[in-house]
């Protein structure tokens, strides 16, 4: 800005005298310099020229936000000039005035950068949720410092999150997750070897992060434990593990015979929340973890009368006893099919459909030898599984009994009479289900001690028998129950525990186990336990609200919501960083609103970085020559 003149007559004196505007100059659209007047001033017949230059410089500076550096008296006739002028041109709103905090605002677009984009979705939930578990002060009860609780939560989130091994998950958390800017800690501390002894402190306290989290869901989501449901599955090592006292050889559940197994056992409600594990030998026998159950369950709040409901495979006459002794009622399917039974009088034979559109019929039926509750439950998918294998177990058997026929008739074939008969006999033993119905008779020479020929047939009464009991199972309980549909419908809870395995083995990849010492397969299995407590109360609480997606699901829908560091060029040359998380999608809000859960862990992080100065740099032989 500057001052413009033109002469005019004074109105007062009759002179003429300089007339003043302010006056600002810009470019236009076309690029040509342009004026426009900002105030007229008036005549300033006792201001001198310096005066002038001083008010006009002032008013440019004031406009410009520039700070003088030396903090001069001035002239006191300028400072008012300079007072009443600015106050008029505000009051006229000719100039577009910012405040400094407005300008400092002001960034160049075209010095926009991005960076440093993390995923923040998921792992909000899940820190969210660590917190509502309240477990960082369960672990700050039991020893653990401040820096340690945090780096068990971040370890226990990235498990739940990212399932991997300890040196994939430093490079996820160093690399692609903003964990540590939600737990605290400081991620150039993340090494494998941190989280590999985080995960043994966290086993150390194993017995009281289960029961704290079995009573605090229990809170959370005022349940009762009134059914528990036990059952066992084993995975599988990659390696000799020569001398682990864990693994062993057994009948693995992913059909992998050549790997050695440790069994993870576990106790969970009906909604899928575990009351208690335990990680045993990889060969022990299911019917022989029941005990050592039984005596923990009490201590994890759950003492009683609670329905136990296991299946056959655990449940023999000694467990059940067992379970009664505790003062628990039980729940099974029975070990073997009843004979000559009775169907319960005066009991209506009841039909149910499955969610998979199927009718399943249920039937109280009563023994002489047996005092318990038995439903006879006639299954149609059962039955189709049933009548296939019994097809093909036919077949098969009639394949090896033909080969016995081929072998009679043809030359240097086995005819010795008890050779056949040893051949037939290790056909029924192959085929137990169904060779019971085939009638076979061998010819024979009595003199040469030769089979002749080998004849068979099924035995009409018998495979009808064996035809009408496709589908049918029993389940067995000690509850008075009145109503045939509510066995049922407690025993089908037991599905939650299979989806609780699948959770574990698939979502939260604890199958199959590289470690090589039995301490770290512990700490191994209880890390993944505790990622699925995170798992399953988001999922619980989801459920509640309609929402029944898998956990990958969820995790992809978070993993949608970023935070990124973003910087940029001011109108003071200073660089701007701000670092702020995205909108979260629709389908992210709704899951944050069910959860009670901010939209945004943190609204905005902002850091200032002042131009550096210049300076002057003359090299020594220059100073040394200028200095004579």
């Amino acid at each position: 800005m500057y001052f413009k003149f033109s002469l005019r007559k004074h109105p007062e004196s009759g002179k003429l005298s300089g007339y003043y505007r302010l006056v600002e100059s810009y470019r236009n659209a076309d690029n040509r310099v342009c004026h426009r007047t900002i105030l007229n001033v008036g005549f300033m017949e006792e201001v001198s020229a310096e005066q002038l230059n001083k008010i006009q410089k002032q008013l440019t500076d004031k406009y410009e936000h520039k700070i003088p550096l030396f903090d001069e008296k001035g002239d006191p006739a300028v400072k008012q000039y300079v007072q009443d002028f600015w106050q008029r041109i505000v009051s006229s709103k000719k100039l577009d005035i910012k405040s400094a905090g407005e300008l400092s605002r002001m960034v160049d677009m075209d010095t926009l950068q991005h960076s440093n984009a993390r995923e923040i979705g998921a792992e909000n939930i899940a820190y969210q949720t660590w917190e509502k578990l309240q477990l960082t002060p369960l672990l700050l009860s039991h020893g653990f410092t401040q820096e340690q609780a945090k780096l068990a939560a971040t370890q226990v989130i990235s498990r739940a999150i990212y399932p991997a091994s300890e040196l994939k998950t430093t490079r996820w958390i160093k690399e692609n997750s903003a964990v540590c800017e939600l737990t605290g800690y400081d991620p150039d501390k993340i090494t494998k070897d941190r989280l590999y002894k985080s995960a043994l402190d966290l086993y150390g306290v194993r017995d009281a992060m289960e029961k704290h989290l079995s009573k605090r869901t229990n809170e959370l989501f005022d349940l009762a434990d009134k059914i528990i449901l036990y059952d066992l599955t084993n995975t599988y090592f990659e390696g000799e593990k020569r001398n682990s006292a864990l693994a062993k050889f057994g009948r693995s559940k992913e059909k992998r015979k050549d790997a050695k197994l440790v069994v993870l056992a576990l106790v969970v409600n009906i909604e899928g929340f575990i009351k208690y594990s335990s990680v045993l030998e990889g060969n022990i026998a299911d019917s022989n973890t029941l005990s050592a159950m039984i005596e923990k369950l009490a201590n994890h709040t759950c003492q009683g009368p609670a329905v136990v409901v296991l299946y056959a495979g655990i449940a023999t006459e000694d467990n059940l006893k067992l379970i009664e002794s505790k003062g628990y009622k039980y729940l099974c399917v029975s070990r073997t099919k009843l004979k000559n039974y009775q169907y319960v009088p005066d009991r209506l034979t009841t039909l149910l459909e499955t969610k998979s559109k199927q009718t399943i019929r249920l039937r109280s039926v009563t023994t002489e030898k047996n005092t318990d509750y038995y439903l006879e439950v006639k299954s149609p998918s059962k039955e189709k599984k049933e009548e296939g294998m019994k097809l093909q177990f036919e077949k098969r058997f009639e394949q090896d009994l033909q080969r016995i026929h081929t072998a009679i008739h043809r030359k240097g074939g086995v005819k010795k009479l008890d050779k056949v008969h040893q051949r037939i006999g290790r056909a029924r033993e192959r085929y137990p289900s169904v060779q019971h119905y085939y009638d076979i008779t061998v010819d024979s020479d009595d003199k040469k001690n030769l089979a002749t020929d080998i004849k068979w047939e099924k035995d009409v009464d018998r495979h009808l028998e064996k035809n009408e009991g496709l589908g049918i199972y029993f389940l067995r309980t000690n509850l008075d129950v009145k109503e045939e549909a509510v066995v049922w419908n407690i025993y089908n809870t037991i599905r939650e525990i299979e989806n609780a395995f699948r959770t574990l083995k698939t979502d939260l990849d604890l199958r199959p186990i590289y470690h090589k010492n039995d301490d770290a397969t512990m700490a191994h299995l209880h890390l993944g336990i505790l990622g699925y407590w995170l798992v399953n109360t988001v999922r619980y609480h989801l459920k509640n609200n309609g929402i029944k997606s898998c956990w990958k699901e969820i995790v992809r829908i978070g993993n949608t919501q970023k935070v990124i560091t973003t910087s940029g060029i001011n109108t003071y040359d200073k660089t701007i960083t701000t670092r702020k998380c995205t909108v979260p999608n629709r389908n992210l809000k709704e899951i944050y609103d069910i959860l009670q859960t901010k939209h945004r862990p943190f609204t905005k992080r902002k850091s200032v970085v002042h131009k550096p100065e210049t300076k002057k740099t003359e090299n020594a032989e220059k100073q040394k020559l200028l200095s004579g």
